[in-house]
């Protein structure tokens, strides 16, 4: 079967990130934390299966979860959107997607599933969530007299959504609310009902408390932070990914693989999310490479859309230096953003292995990587290394910066500016190897 090639697709790919600062330590405002970082509820344990059983109990069942937030997961869980807005006394909800989504019959169909309710429609997103998509929107939310948000579709859509929802009750700009802003507003009136909808299996948006928005000048991402800005419900369908394109379910898996191996390499200290981790990097490794081949693969599916929300909430731990690249990336190239962390990971894996051979070495047996689970610690890292490269390979995701396309081709030339932007990214201080600007030009001109 002949590989997907992303480079054709690269152009008309989300650039955005709903990740990074999702964490106490990087809150300047907007915190009511509780830095004790108490622990998650799992209303439904889930028992270990063999892969008949979980294919089987992922294809006929849906699941509830209150982790981090309520979840209804499973193939037709859209369905219970509309009672579960009736029973919130939601009558007029906004729904913000994007462009693309708002064209496709299947976007059709999830609007005719909310039945009775008045719901307007804000389709004004491309590409990276903007300032002033986020400001829009929040016009279309008074326009529409709206008492809810409903965010449907990727990163970008449910980002903006987090946003429309607070600019719906608060004055001022969107970037203002920033965490790095210079006179950052608080958050002090109650968001209006936000429910995410996911249709794509990377960023894990819809479990995330940050909105990451661009100024649409400079391009440069802002991160708005608050557990206020956590979804009340999540409903997360399997089936509204079958219709992806294999490029963009590489680019986005990749997205969902690094949250996961990032994470558990951060020194930070949080077993909960280590835990969390290495189990999406087993479910994305497993599932990965089955849904780019098939699409229709609900198993597959399922198990990249649990990958993915493990992810996102694994990195309440914090990330490290391939997000920082990838960042960069999406600044000065308009790259894809899990694009970016797939053309990465291997390169800043091999510079963080002789100061995490160990933690490599372990998901190199969990990923089941050939030469994974036996021999030293360094052997069996470098295993890690190569089974990202191979699966790379395999489901079509560039190994070269060169390769990738697009609008803007990267080139040497770009470089300075890149490691400026990667250099400030806050992401790779939990790096497991510190990363100077150096470094960073060197990961850079090795990518190339």
């Amino acid at each position: 079967m002949r590989r997907p090639c992303l480079r054709a697709a690269t152009a008309t790919l989300a650039t955005t990130c709903g990740d990074c600062l999702a964490r106490p330590s990087a809150c300047r405002a907007n915190i009511p934390h509780n830095r004790s970082r108490r622990a998650l509820r799992l209303d439904h344990p889930i028992p270990t299966l063999t892969s008949a059983a979980r294919a089987a109990t992922t294809l006929t069942s849906i699941h509830a979860f209150s982790f981090p937030t309520s979840i209804s997961f499973g193939p037709g869980a859209r369905r219970s959107i509309a009672p579960y807005l009736r029973e919130q006394r939601v009558a007029r909800p906004l729904v913000v997607t994007d462009r693309g989504l708002a064209a496709l019959p299947v976007f059709a169909g999830f609007l005719r599933e909310l039945g009775e309710l008045q719901a307007g429609v804000f389709s004004g997103i491309e590409g990276n969530p903007t300032r002033s998509q986020a400001m829009e929107g929040a016009s279309a939310f008074r326009t529409h007299r709206a008492d809810a948000v409903i965010g449907v579709g990727g990163g970008a859509a449910l980002d903006v959504a987090k946003a429309v929802a607070l600019m719906a009750v608060h004055e001022g700009d969107i970037l203002e609310y920033a965490w790095d802003h210079p006179a950052v507003r608080p958050i002090t009136a109650p968001l209006p009902c936000l429910v995410a909808v996911p249709t794509t299996s990377g960023t894990g948006s819809e479990v995330g408390r940050s909105a990451v928005i661009s100024d649409d000048v400079t391009h440069v991402k802002k991160i708005i932070f608050s557990p206020m800005l956590l979804a009340k419900a999540v409903f997360a369908d399997p089936e509204l990914t079958i219709d992806l394109p294999p490029a963009v379910t590489a680019a986005t898996g990749m997205d969902a693989l690094t949250h996961n191996v990032e994470s558990y390499l951060s020194p930070a200290y949080h077993p909960i999310c280590d835990g969390i981790a290495l189990e999406g990097a087993r479910i994305a490794a497993r599932a990965l490479p089955a849904a780019v081949r098939n699409g229709h693969d609900l198993a597959a599916r399922s198990d990249m859309m649990m990958a993915s929300m493990m992810g996102a909430i694994a990195f309440q731990k914090d990330l490290g230096a391939v997000h920082s690249c990838a960042h960069a990336l999406s600044t000065v190239a308009g790259l894809h953003h899990g694009l970016a962390n797939g053309i990465m990971i291997d390169h800043v894996m091999r510079f963080n292995l002789d100061a995490a051979a160990a933690k490599l070495a372990e998901l190199a047996r969990i990923v089941n990587a050939p030469g994974g689970a036996q021999g030293s610690d360094p052997a069996r890292a470098q295993a890690f290394i190569d089974w990202l490269v191979a699966l790379k390979r395999d489901i079509g995701v560039p190994g070269r910066l060169a390769q990738a396309g697009g609008a803007h081709c990267v080139s040497r030339a770009d470089v300075p500016r890149l490691v400026e932007i990667a250099t400030a990214d806050i992401c790779h201080r939990t790096n497991p190897r510190p990363c100077t600007a150096d470094d960073f030009r060197r990961l850079f001109e090795a990518a190339l």
